[in-house]
């Protein structure tokens, strides 16, 4: 439900706030007020087109905003737009610079025109007098014949959903296929070469350590066995030290307990001393400088360096490399028989979709002749004479890529729903969105909702339905009887959702559950515009002043107390 609607320097609107309720809310004062004014900003915050001409002159921008109480659908949409949501209203906002250049907010954080556009279907439709915004395109036209038929797309969508799996499945092996089989020889090569290699994981490593090795051999035999000198072998070494110590010590410990542990220490570092020793003789008797090795084991360097530069910097990633060159060998073997499987599994979720398409267009057809009736007969009781036509044309043989890119397979089946209409005898049926009056398409939008929500089978679909409907000015050119006939249709929408309404009609009027008046009054030299919600007694004389005009009578007031009251 749309709760508040404000307009700071927009077009002759100063500074306006509109304060919403549930049910029927009317919009009336004298002509040039700015009711439609408030229209147009409501479709702006819906995604609409803006211009720097909407800014009010002197003025350096234009700020629209509005606040609707959120849904579970209206959430999801932020978050999927990365907007943080309050959990009990969508707040946006849209400011027109007089450069022409604008800005977007919804909940108070940036945001862009598209996102206005995603939330609209799920917050209100706009039937504006200068254009219907967003409001009765193919997608529109569609929900409406589901909601009203309550048919069910989930069948048809999950149909889809298989049969575009299966084919992306059947794309992607045979896209580049020509590439790919150019690819064998080289793939065969890089496979023979690797696996003639009889690579180890980590011998390169191994086998750099072991060339160092023999390329210094006596020099590791030398400091090895020096090594072994110092610490055990030599006159002076580190053995004979200790052990001589370990004698004084021990002398020590006999008179006087402290130096026991000293006695153990000196003992295991002797035995260190001795087995670091025994460990730099063997090193050293077990160096074999030999040429054959080096040059053998330098020419296996050589051959892992080659691979290296073609597959990867480690003996284990070249061995990855050949393991992976092997998996798409295997692939290009197996090609034949992936491609039959997957052709039959295409084949199939085609069948399958077709027969789920089909069910949904005969349900769609038998729906569309039903509402067609009913609205037909709905709009000629609004003082219009029309031929009214939902046609439902099924797109079964055209299967993307179609020669029509707008033809297409998708998850709301393959129907193209269009509303159609003659508003004289004698004329063709020609679409909705080409009738010229905008008092006309308010009207005729106002009889197709009003057809659905009266006539529409259960339980409805879960296709996503505006909660606030706004019609301009949808009194043009009728009167009288016709006027209470819209009265009573847009009270009988306003009891499923709310409606707004701007109308110059006391007929209409008189139906209103929240009724205001836009007032324009001069100060300082500029027009100024303001909103005034009306309690009873004010309703009953703007009632009067659009029965009578600019003075109010009593026999008028009389009237309108009769009006409103009736139309209880």
């Amino acid at each position: 439900m749309l709760v508040e609607l404000r307009a700071e320097n927009y077009a002759v609107i100063d500074h306006a706030i509109a304060v919403l309720g549930p049910g029927l809310n009317l919009l009336t004062g004298e002509t040039g007020a700015g009711k439609s004014i408030l229209v147009d900003a409501l479709a702006l915050l819906m995604g609409g087109k803006s211009s720097a001409d909407v800014v009010r002159h002197g003025a350096d921008k234009a700020v629209v905003s509005c606040v609707f109480e959120s849904t579970a659908a209206a959430d999801a949409i932020l978050e999927e737009n990365g907007i943080d949501s309050t959990g009990s209203e969508v707040i946006l906002r849209r400011e027109i610079l007089s450069t022409g250049k604008g800005r977007v907010f919804v909940n108070n954080q940036p945001a862009t025109v598209a996102v206005l556009r995603q939330l609209a279907p799920e917050l209100a439709l706009v039937h504006a007098q200068s254009e219907t915004v967003s409001s009765f395109d193919q997608a529109q036209q569609r929900h409406l014949l589901d909601r009203f038929g309550g048919i069910s797309t989930e069948a048809v969508s999950s149909a889809h959903l298989r049969w575009r799996a299966a084919q992306d499945k059947l794309q992607a092996l045979l896209q580049g296929e020509q590439d790919r089989l150019r690819m064998v020889d080289l793939w065969s090569y890089q496979a023979k070469e690797i696996t003639a290699a009889q690579l180890q994981a980590g011998e390169d490593e191994s086998l750099a350590t072991e060339k160092r090795v023999l390329a210094n051999a006596e020099k590791l035999y030398a400091a090895a066995m020096g090594a072994f000198d110092q610490l055990y072998e030599g006159g002076t070494s580190a053995e004979v030290a200790l052990r001589a110590a370990l004698r004084n010590v021990e002398e020590l410990a006999r008179y006087d307990a402290r130096f026991t542990e000293a006695v153990q220490q000196l003992a295991s570092a002797r035995a260190t001393v001795g087995d670091l020793s025994a460990s730099l003789r063997d090193y050293a008797e077990g160096i074999n400088a030999s040429p054959e090795r080096l040059a053998e084991i330098e020419d296996r360097l050589a051959l892992l360096d080659r691979l290296k530069r073609k597959y990867g910097p480690t003996a284990a990633e070249i061995i990855a490399f050949g393991e992976d060159v092997g998996r798409k060998l295997a692939e290009v073997e197996d090609r034949d028989e992936i491609l039959k499987t997957l052709r039959v599994d295409l084949a199939q979720a085609a069948q399958d979709y077709r027969a789920s398409a089909s069910a949904l267009s005969a349900e769609r057809k038998a729906s569309a002749t039903r509402l067609a009736h009913l609205a037909e007969a709905q709009i000629n009781s609004l003082a219009m004479k029309v031929r009214f036509e939902v046609s439902v044309t099924p797109a079964e043989d055209s299967v993307p890529p179609a020669s029509d890119d707008t033809v297409r397979w998708t998850a709301y089946g393959w129907d193209e729903v269009q509303c159609r209409i003659a508003t004289n005898p004698g004329e063709p049926l020609k679409p909705l969105d080409q009738i010229a009056s905008g008092g006309e398409m308010s009207r005729v939008m106002l009889a197709l909702k009003v057809s659905v929500e009266e006539g529409a089978a259960k339980p409805r679909s879960k296709h996503p339905t505006p909660r606030t409907l706004v019609f301009d000015e949808i009194d043009i050119g009728i009167g009288g009887r016709a006027a209470e006939a819209v009265g009573h249709k847009l009270k009988s929408l306003s009891r499923g959702q709310q409606v707004l309404c701007v109308t110059h009609l006391p007929q209409i009027a008189a139906f209103a559950d929240q009724h205001l008046a836009v007032e324009k009054r001069e100060a300082d030299g500029r027009t100024k515009t303001q909103i005034r919600v009306l309690d009873d007694r004010a309703r009953m004389h703007e009632v009067a002043r659009m029965l009578s005009g600019a003075k109010v009578t009593e026999t008028s007031l009389q009237h309108a107390a009769q009006m409103i009251a009736g139309s209880r």
